[in-house]
């Protein structure tokens, strides 16, 4: 039992003596004029001395650019195209929107269930996987049966979100150029010349 304890006050001491002895835990007095008054500054200075750490490399303090799923035009013209279907799973970060069956009301003993899996943000005719499911049941709901694939369905399901999601991307470019229209002007022929 004695040894024991000598053996868990001993590495206790050591603990703290190692502790103490590392630069960043050692206490050091600090003066407030040493910092300057803007957060802004302070976070600069932080980051250059190494006492801050970066998110995904961004180097600027105004703010970095985040793609979240409002800003995709393909996600919001998934979305907006298949709004009449109530969602199973709509993961952004999966890339994936699951409907749930869906069945109109003049005909219950059909429904259909669609998911579209997102190859690529960039609006091409090969960025969206849609897989239709159609499930037919008999008169009294007891035998269903599942088919797969409705080409004509898919290929109008693709087509109307290609086109939503071109009409809201020129949107969102025409929107940038209005708040910002220098960022977004490419430089005319011949503009680069120097003025005599």
């Amino acid at each position: 039992m004695n040894f024991a304890r000598f053996t868990l006050v001993f590495i206790s001491i050591i603990s703290l003596l190692m502790q103490t002895a590392c630069g960043p835990l050692k206490y050091k007095k600090v003066s407030a004029k040493e910092f300057p008054p803007d957060y802004r500054e302070r976070v600069k200075r932080n980051i250059e001395e190494g006492r801050g750490f970066r998110v995904m490399g961004n180097k600027s303090l105004g703010g970095g650019t985040f793609e979240f799923a409002s800003s995709n035009p393909l996600w919001q013209a998934t979305l907006d195209t298949l709004d009449f279907m109530p969602l199973v799973s709509a993961n952004y970060s999966g890339g994936i929107v699951i409907t749930d069956w869906y069945s109109e009301n003049n005909s219950p003993n059909e429904s259909v269930k669609i998911s579209v899996r997102f190859l690529t943000n960039e609006i091409r005719s090969d960025a969206l996987d849609i897989n239709v499911f159609l499930k037919t049941c008999s008169n009294n709901l007891t035998n269903c049966s599942i088919n797969q694939n409705n080409n004509d369905l898919i290929a109008e399901l693709n087509l109307n979100i290609l086109k939503k999601a071109t009409r809201y991307q020129r949107d969102l470019i025409e929107k940038n150029k209005k708040e910002n229209p220098y960022t977004m002007s490419t430089p005319t022929k011949g503009s680069d010349k120097p003025k005599k």
